[in-house]
């Protein structure tokens, strides 16, 4: 005769020690019912099919390119005659540029750093573990916080371009005023847009603005360190000319 099994409430967590688990359903919660599976897409060949025609699509472009347009080589490296500017690589510009402004543990290590060490760890803050919109709390809280780090951000960089900005060397105004603008005008910009947003809801009439509303601090993190390296990059591969100076594309 198989004996009636004993049950026992208690707190366990080791699964191996024990199979069975019994849910109690308070009061005013359900539980959750999956009544259909997700879309799933196999990654063979589906994606993966997809990956090879991008890539080889990509790579037709490239040679077709490298076919019509010459690649605006220079002549050989020559250690004796250095160029002025020496540039670095188009994709270190931006940080080349930060060199301009910043001493080289600022610019090369600490902002970068910061930058990419926030958006590894933002997400996953309690405030924002969901993803949630940044403006979900419709509070004036929110929107005062905003508004203050992105007068803060504004500040830091224009008090630490006046600090460290040509080393101290005399050049003219208006490369000064062009040099403690231009850096900040990426971080008005992407502040600007966020605050607009704040604005919005998820019941906005526009598709554009139900977007921006839904956005996570994450996101708006990352655009303003892509607009920052675009910028940066652009001014240092077409304003900057001998001695780093600026230069408009035209007088070069």
């Amino acid at each position: 005769m198989n004996e009636t099994p004993k049950f026992q409430a208690e707190v366990q967590s080791d699964v191996r020690k024990n199979m069975r688990r019994v849910a109690f359903i308070m009061r005013r919660t359900s539980p959750a019912v999956k009544v259909q599976d997700d879309e799933r897409v196999m990654t063979y060949p589906t994606a993966l099919g997809k990956f090879v025609i991008a890539l080889e699509a990509a790579f037709l472009i490239l040679v077709w390119v490298s076919l019509v347009f010459n690649a605006p080589l220079e002549g050989l490296a020559d250690p004796m005659h250095t160029p002025n500017p020496a540039k670095a690589p188009w994709y270190f510009l931006g940080l080349q540029e930060l060199l301009h402004y910043f001493p080289p543990f600022v610019a090369g290590v600490l902002i970068p750093g910061i930058v990419v060490g926030a958006l590894i760890v933002i997400p996953y803050f309690n405030i924002n573990i969901e993803g949630q919109s940044i403006w979900a709390d419709r509070s004036k809280r929110g929107r005062i916080i905003g508004s203050v780090i992105g007068f803060a951000v504004a500040i830091f960089l224009m008090f630490d371009l006046k600090q460290f900005g040509h080393g101290g060397e005399q050049v003219p105004m208006a490369d000064r005023l062009l040099d403690i603008i231009v850096p900040v005008i990426p971080t008005l910009l992407v502040g600007g847009v966020l605050l607009i947003s704040s604005r919005y809801s998820a019941d906005s009439p526009k598709p554009l603005q139900r977007w921006l509303y839904e956005r996570p601090v994450s996101f708006w993190i990352m655009t303003w360190f892509l607009v920052e390296l675009a910028v940066l990059t652009a001014v240092g591969t077409f304003f900057r000319g001998p001695g780093w100076s600026w230069v408009w594309p035209w007088q070069l």
